[in-house]
């Protein structure tokens, strides 16, 4: 039997329409550093991470929105601590105008104790940020379906 090979997620890129917007958002929803960047010229980005780690790079290579009908991206979600990180984050996102695909914190699924918040990045971008645990008192988004599954 052939080794097993452990990987992990290097960094996400996302392709953006708006570096310096993008950018922006980023920074403040996950508080995020600006690790590298070319934000001028035909080829802007920015690496954004924590601690000298990268965890997002944007490209500005983008018109229009996201479509979520086309194959590629669903959504890409976020884990934090517990709860009040959950809502924490949801009051900055609010502060940001940025639109809610559900009306506040949501349950993954029925009888599940993890849960959290959808939103839309500037693009259209779906993103989930929840906790793993504390999140039993709330409602899924629609009964009988995962509320990350169908938005």
């Amino acid at each position: 039997m052939a080794a097993r090979i452990h990987f992990e997620i290097g960094h996400v890129g996302l392709n953006v329409t708006d570096l310096a917007r993008s950018k922006v958002f980023y920074q403040q929803v996950f508080d995020l550093e600006l690790l590298a960047e070319a934000a001028s010229g035909e080829h802007r980005w920015a690496l954004l991470g924590h601690d000298k780690t990268s965890v997002i790079t944007l490209w500005q290579q983008s018109d229009g929105r996201f479509d979520g009908a086309r194959p590629g991206l669903h959504h890409l979600s976020f884990r934090v601590a517990d709860l009040d990180a959950v809502r924490a984050a949801q009051a900055k996102i609010a502060e940001l105008g940025a639109r809610f695909l559900y009306e506040g914190v949501v349950a993954h699924a029925e009888g599940r104790d993890s849960g959290g918040i959808y939103f839309e990045d500037p693009d259209g971008l779906r993103l989930e940020i929840f906790s793993p645990t504390g999140v039993g008192e709330f409602a899924p988004a629609k009964a009988g379906h995962l509320s990350c599954g169908f938005f």
